[in-house]
């Protein structure tokens, strides 16, 4: 893999250090680093958990990904970002993904991470499939991510409303 490369769409784990010290490698301009890391609960609408399978479109996921961190990169004056996201079966505990980004300042690296991570939630094409006592169910976009996309002024509306039964 490119020591540089932005997004990676991966079966196997990640290592948070690792990837920030790539993220940071030569560059002295970087003045903070903001991570988020995303993992598998057990607890999921009240039911219990027993894993989680994660789809998605190679090539229509990573383009996808790329261009929402075009966008923070102009939105926010990052130095860099790196999105890694697991697909595939995961466990309660099991870390899903990973956003990380750098920037000169602690303000726009804290914002440009929070914008992909909402991006992440409503946008990117995965789905979701949760295995519980009762059987599997697709996991539906919420409102309140659709809301949290909102405020960065870009558009969701991926979430039914409640009841719709759609």
């Amino acid at each position: 893999m490119d020591a540089r490369a932005r997004v990676s769409i991966q079966t196997e784990d990640f290592d948070l250090g690792q990837e920030v010290a790539r993220l940071r490698a030569g560059d002295a301009g970087v003045g903070a680093v903001v991570s988020f890391i995303g993992t598998v609960r057990d607890l999921s609408e009240g039911g219990d958990v027993s894993r989680m399978e994660l789809e998605h479109y190679p090539g229509m996921t990573e383009a996808s990904i790329e261009a929402m961190i075009d966008e923070a990169m102009t939105r926010f004056q990052l130095r860099s970002a790196r999105v890694v996201h697991r697909v595939g079966p995961l466990l309660p505990g099991d870390q899903i993904v990973l956003v990380a980004v750098s920037s000169a300042h602690r303000g726009e690296a804290f914002q440009g991470c929070e914008f992909l991570m909402d991006y992440l939630k409503t946008q990117a094409p995965f789905w979701k499939k949760e295995h519980t006592p009762e059987g599997a169910r697709w996991v539906d976009a919420r409102a309140s991510d659709d809301a949290a996309l909102q405020r960065w002024g870009l558009a969701a509306g991926n979430a039914q409303a409640p009841g719709s039964g759609a």
